[in-house]
């Protein structure tokens, strides 16, 4: 649940978040480290008394220079794969379909029969702002769901930030995302 003047993300509720948070973490010790070497060695050349710039033609350092970045970059490759391939595993037990509109959401269970509903944003409700709807979406809890995104007029953003699901419903265009919900929950 999002509160306010929360800095970090919101609680998980899937293992691809859970995968997705660990994966932010570690990039972000990579980047804090990268960062603590670069400011390091700008102090030292700066305050310095001789000069070091005697440094063309100097191979070793070129190569060094280039290698690193090249490592770091295939150290950050394969998490980031396996967490991109874990995303799109595709055995849904149900489908649903998202159709966004102006003011509103059509919701469509595809796998049964024709079951639809139309979800309108409720105003002036004090508990989640903005966030409370007429009709929720259910999706089954631990198991794999896959929403179908669409839009019948303008492009749309429909997204469960838990989940790590977001998706773009543009006219004319159908696309699809995998949830698995670990845990109950609005």
């Amino acid at each position: 649940m999002p509160m306010w003047s929360q800095l970090n993300f919101q609680n998980s509720n899937s293992p691809i978040m859970n995968q997705m948070l660990e994966f932010h973490d570690h990039l972000l010790i990579i980047t804090l480290l990268i960062t603590i070497v670069v400011m390091y060695k700008m102090i030292s050349l700066y305050t310095m008394s001789f000069n070091m710039f005697n440094l063309s033609e100097h191979h070793t350092l070129e190569v060094v220079w280039t290698a690193i970045p090249a490592l770091i970059l295939m150290i950050i490759i394969f998490p980031s794969m396996k967490i991109l391939y874990g995303i799109e595993e595709n055995n849904p037990l149900i489908t649903f379909k998202s159709i966004g509109h102006q003011w509103f959401w059509t919701y469509e269970y595809s796998d049964t029969s024709g079951v639809e509903m139309d979800s309108y944003m409720i105003e002036g409700c004090k508990t989640f702002r903005l966030l409370d709807v007429t009709s929720r979406i259910i999706l089954p809890n631990k198991c794999l769901s896959r929403i179908l995104t669409t839009s019948t007029d303008v492009i749309h953003s429909w997204t469960i930030p838990t989940l790590a699901a977001k998706s773009d419903a543009i006219p004319g265009r159908m696309n699809q995302m995998n949830l698995m919900p670990s845990r109950p929950g609005i």
